[in-house]
This record gives structure tokens, sequence and C-alpha cells, in this order.
């Protein structure tokens, strides 16, 4: 990230290569019960700094989607150009693209919505090996914890779009669903972007899941598939209209701010 594209600098990413005890791992093992400075009532206080630290970075961003995928593709992955594609349409039409701010995909999209005239913003994480912003963000900020990260992602997003990738895409994608599906936020587009990788997951959903009663029908009907990125845009605009005719004017969300910040 350059120092003079950025609005905000998320915590510095000292050094690097050699892997590192994360703050969630931290969290998860027990403490030693004679490090009362390591106790998780301290740890408290740390978390809550996060979250807000996170909402007085977003809170002003405006309408947004989250979009995921791999870390590990380059630009010379075709989803690459999708993933930029997608994100600059977005831009053009108000949005902010908010993504984890690392290589790969998220760099796609970053690059997408700088190019498009939108706001970038990358919400990175504490890894055992440094994961560093990459170029394309505006707005980036590091967490430590996994779970305020999320909900980040989550609270100031009007849609989710899920390109391919491993098991922490496949982790946001039910996430979200989880949400919807149990009524804790109010239904949005989750799209999944690249039908040939996502048809064998939808596949086992619908002949597994759905034939043996561990979803409903009307749960299938929460996901979009899509290749192609104008559609994936339509979709999420055409939700984020009827959400403002929907919504009483004063809860109507924000027009967001033209342009980086």
């Amino acid at each position: 990230m350059r120092e003079g594209d950025r609005r905000r600098a998320g915590r510095l990413l000292i050094g690097g290569g050699a892997a590192r005890e994360t703050a969630d791992r931290r969290l998860l093992e027990a403490a030693p019960i004679d490090d009362p400075l390591r106790t998780d009532q301290w740890r408290v206080l740390r978390i809550m700094a996060e979250f807000v630290e996170g909402f007085d970075a977003l809170a002003r961003v405006g309408r947004a989607v989250s979009i995921f995928g791999s870390a590990r593709i380059t630009d010379a992955d075709p989803m690459y150009a999708q993933a930029r594609r997608l994100s600059a349409l977005l831009a053009g039409r108000g949005f902010a693209v908010i993504t984890g701010g690392g290589p790969g995909i998220m760099e796609a999209a970053n690059r997408g919505a700088r190019e498009g005239g939108g706001l970038s913003v990358g919400c990175n994480i504490e890894l055992p090996f440094e994961q560093a912003f990459n170029q394309y963000v505006d707005l980036g900020i590091e967490f430590h914890y996994f779970f305020v990260r999320k909900m980040m992602f989550v609270k100031y997003a009007e849609a989710f779009v899920i390109f391919p990738g491993g098991f922490g895409t496949l982790d946001e994608l039910f996430e979200a669903l989880t949400l919807i599906q149990t009524g804790r936020i109010t239904h949005f587009p989750v799209i999944l972007f690249g039908s040939a990788y996502w048809q064998g997951l939808r596949q086992w959903i619908h002949d597994v899941l759905l034939a043996e009663g561990k979803v409903a029908a009307p749960d299938l009907e929460l996901l979009v598939v899509t290749d192609e990125p104008e559609h994936a845009c339509e979709v999420i605009e055409r939700f984020f209209e009827r959400k403002l005719k929907a919504a009483p004017a004063a809860r109507r969300p924000r027009t967001p701010p033209s342009g980086r910040r």
C-alpha cells in the first residue's frame, strides 16, 4: 500500500518470513495460570478495542460489497481478471469493495475498485506467516482476531461475492449462509462466481444435505451462481434498490463517498 494512496494505515506488519504465534491461537489455548497479564479477562479489553477500531475505520465507507477468493492465484489466472472487472463495475455504480487485503483475488478486487474510481478497502489478518496489504488498498486495517474481522465483512456489506478459493473462502461462504438462514442478518445476495468451480459443492448440497433433510429447499435459493461480472453487478444493484425502496427514509443507507478517500 503506497503511503500517498492510503486513507488509513492499519497496524504495522514488522518483520516477516518466520512463523509466529497469533492472537487467535493465544486466545484459543489455555493461558498459563501464573501469568495474570495473559488471562482471557485481559484479552477481552484487546478484543473490545479491536471492534472499536474496526467500527471507527469502516463506519463511513457507505454501501459496499465484500469479495472473497483464493490468495494463491496470480494475475495470470482468468479469475483474477474477472474479479478485477467486477470490482471496477461495482465501483462505477457507487459501491466500495471490501476484501481481506492480501494477494490473489483480494488484490484483483482492490485493484479493480481503484481503477473504477471507488473506495478499495482491505481487512487484513495476523497470520503465522506475514500477509502484507496489497498495493491497491486505500483504506486498510489489520486484525488480530478472525471473528472480529469477519464481523466487519458482514456488517458493512450489501452482498458477498465468493470467487474460487480454499478453506478460508468456504468459511466466509458458510458463515454468511448460516447468518441468513438463522435470521441473524437480513438476507443479502451471496454470489458464487465460477459455475464450474462450484458445481460439485452445489450438487452435494442438493443430493446429500437436501435429500437427507439437513437443509430445506428454500435454503438453496440463498445462492446465486454466475460467470459474468455484469450479471453479478446487476443482482447486487437490484437488491440494493429494493432495499432502498423498502427502508424508511430515516434508515436508508447513506450515499457512499465518491472516489477514493
